[in-house]
C-alpha cells in the first residue's frame, strides 16, 4: 500500500484547513474549513473542489470552527455523501455553527444586493441554512478514546485537544501488508493550564505528525489575563463607555463568562450588565451543560449561580434586543460574535461605538490577515463596516492570554511528549512567520524533520507498507 498527502488548504495560513490522505482504493479528509480573512482566501471557497468528489469518501473533523469544518455545506452541495466522523460534542456544535454560517451567508448576499456594494449584479450565498442542514445526516458522532474504523485498513481514535469543548486530536492508525503506520494530526491544541477545558493529551508516538503552528512565532506574555482584562474593563468604565469584545461563540465566549463572573465575585470589576448577543453562543453554553464531563466546570455548574447563570448576565436572542444597546447608558460588557468581527452581530455594535472614545474594545483572540479584528490591532484609523467608513475612536485593549490555542511554549511542551521523533513533520496552521519559528524551534532542539507545505503541494508518505 503506497500513502499520500495532499494540502488543500491550512497550509500557510491560518484557515481553510482541508489535509487530503490518499491510500489507493481509499481517500479521506481530515477537516474541511472554509477559507477566511484576505479576499483572495475567501475566494478560494468559490473554486471547485481541487480532487473527484466520488473517489473522497469520508471525512474527519478535529473540532466544530467554521475554519475547519465550514467548507462541509459546499462540498455536500457539490456532491459528497460519505460520513463525517467527529466527536459527539464536536457534532452538536458543527450543527449550530453550520446553520448559523449559512444564515450569515445568506444575509450578506442579501445586504450585499439591497445595498449594491457586490461587483456582482446578483449576489449569491455560498450556502445556504438548507445547504448546512443538509450535512447533519452525514455526522457520525464518536467518543473520546475510543477507536473506530472508518475502512478495514484505517483506524481512528480521538483524544482531547483542549481548545474548544469537544475539539481532539486525531490518531490514525494505517494497517498495510506489511506494517502499520500512525498519523497523527493535532488539530487546535488548547492551553495547557485552561480553566474550563482540559490539557490536550501527549500522544507517545507518530510516523507522520501534523502540527498546528498559530502561536508558532510567540509565547504568551500574559501569565494573569483576568487581571489585564480587569485592567480594561475598569479603565473604559473610568471614562463612562461601554465595553465590547467580539468573541467566537464557541469557546471564546464561555470562556470570558467564566473570567467576568470570577471577577465580579473577587470584586475586581464593578458588577454591571453583561449581554451576551449571539445566538449561536447561547445555544453553544447549553451544551457544556449537556457534555458535563467534557469539561473542568463540572463542580460550579451544580451552584445555584455559576458563570453561565447569575443576575447581571443577559442572554439576548432577538434582533430587536441587540438593537436596543445602541441606546445603553450606563456601563456595560457585550460579548458578540463573530471573534475576527468578519460578520455577525458584533458588527452591528462596533458600527455604533467605535467612533466614540468612552468605549473600550478588547481583542481576545487571535485575528487572521486582512480580518476587522487584526486591523483594530494594527491601529486602522477607520474600519469598513456595511459599506461605510466608521471611524476608530474607541480604545483598543489586546489581551493575548485569553486566546484558544496553545503558545509556541505549549507545543514545544506537547511535542516533547513523543518518546520517538516523527519520521515527518508538517507545520500547518499557521501564518508563514509562525510557521517557520517553529519549524526552525521544532529541528534545532528537538532535531525534527519538519515542512512547512503550501497549498495544494503533495507528499509521499509511505511506499509498499
Amino acid at each position: 500500500m503506497d500513502v499520500t498527502a495532499k494540502f488543500l488548504g491550512g497550509s500557510g495560513v491560518v484557515t481553510g484547513s482541508k489535509y487530503l490522505i490518499d491510500l489507493g482504493d481509499f481517500e479521506f479528509l481530515v477537516d474541511c474549513g472554509l477559507f477566511q480573512g484576505k479576499k483572495e482566501l475567501r475566494e478560494l471557497n468559490w473554486d471547485a473542489f481541487p480532487m473527484p468528489l466520488e473517489d473522497l469518501e469520508a471525512i474527519l473533523l478535529t473540532h466544530a470552527h467554521l475554519d475547519h469544518i465550514g467548507y462541509l455545506p459546499r462540498l455536500v452541495k457539490q456532491g459528497f455523501n460519505g460520513p463525517i466522523y467527529c466527536t459527539e460534542a464536536t457534532a452538536d456544535l458543527a450543527k449550530i455553527l453550520l446553520l448559523d454560517s449559512g444564515k450569515l451567508q445568506e444575509e450578506e448576499a442579501e445586504f450585499a444586493r439591497k445595498k449594491g456594494y457586490s461587483r456582482h449584479d446578483d449576489p449569491q450565498a455560498l450556502y445556504t441554512t438548507k445547504d448546512a442542514e443538509a450535512v447533519f445526516r452525514l455526522l457520525v458522532p464518536q467518543a473520546f478514546e475510543t477507536p473506530f474504523s472508518i475502512h478495514p485498513s484505517v483506524t481512528v481514535t480521538f483524544y482531547h485537544a483542549g481548545h474548544i469543548l469537544g475539539a481532539s486530536i486525531v490518531k490514525c492508525l494505517i494497517q498495510g501488508e506489511h506494517q502499520s503506520k500512525k498519523l497523527v494530526f493535532s488539530g487546535d491544541l488548547g492551553r495547557s493550564k485552561d480553566p474550563i477545558l482540559f490539557p490536550p493529551t501527549r500522544i507517545p508516538k507518530a510516523d507522520v505528525l501534523w502540527i498546528e503552528s498559530t502561536y508558532g512565532n510567540r509565547s504568551s506574555s500574559t501569565q494573569k489575563p483576568e487581571e489585564e482584562l480587569a485592567l480594561a474593563i475598569r479603565d473604559t468604565f473610568r471614562r463612562g463607555g461601554l465595553v465590547i469584545i467580539p468573541a467566537f461563540a464557541v469557546g471564546r465566549t464561555q470562556l470570558l463568562l467564566y473570567h467576568l463572573f470570577q471577577l465580579m465575585e473577587k470584586g475586581k470589576i464593578p458588577k454591571v450588565p453583561i449581554f451576551t448577543d449571539s445566538p449561536m453562543a447561547i445555544d453553544a453554553t447549553k451544551l457544556y451543560l449537556k457534555f458535563h464531563t467534557a469539561h473542568r466546570l463540572t463542580a460550579m455548574l451544580q451552584e445555584e449561580e455559576h458563570a453561565f447563570r447569575h443576575p447581571q448576565l443577559h442572554y439576548f436572542q432577538k434582533k430587536e434586543e441587540s438593537m436596543s444597546l445602541n441606546d445603553h447608558k450606563g456601563n456595560a460588557i457585550i460579548i458578540s460574535a463573530s471573534g475576527m468581527a468578519t460578520g455577525g452581530r458584533v458588527l452591528h455594535h462596533l458600527f455604533h461605538h467605535l467612533p466614540h472614545e468612552k468605549n473600550g474594545v478588547i481583542i481576545v483572540g487571535y485575528q487572521a490577515e486582512g480580518t476587522r479584528g487584526r486591523r483594530l490591532l494594527e491601529g486602522e484609523p477607520t474600519l469598513r463596516i456595511y459599506g461605510k467608513e466608521v471611524d476608530v475612536k474607541a480604545k483598543v485593549y489586546p489581551i493575548d492570554g485569553l486566546s484558544a490555542h496553545a503558545d509556541q511554549e505549549e507545543l514545544m511542551d506537547w511535542a516533547e511528549g513523543f518518546s520517538e521523533k516523527p519520521k515527518m513533520t508538517f507545520i500547518v496552521h499557521g501564518e508563514k512567520e509562525n510557521s517557520e519559528a517553529l519549524s526552525q524551534k521544532l529541528s534545532q532542539e528537538l532535531g525534527w524533520n519538519t515542512i512547512i507545505p503550501s497549498y495544494l503541494e503533495s507528499f509521499f508518505l509511505f511506499k509498499g507498507i
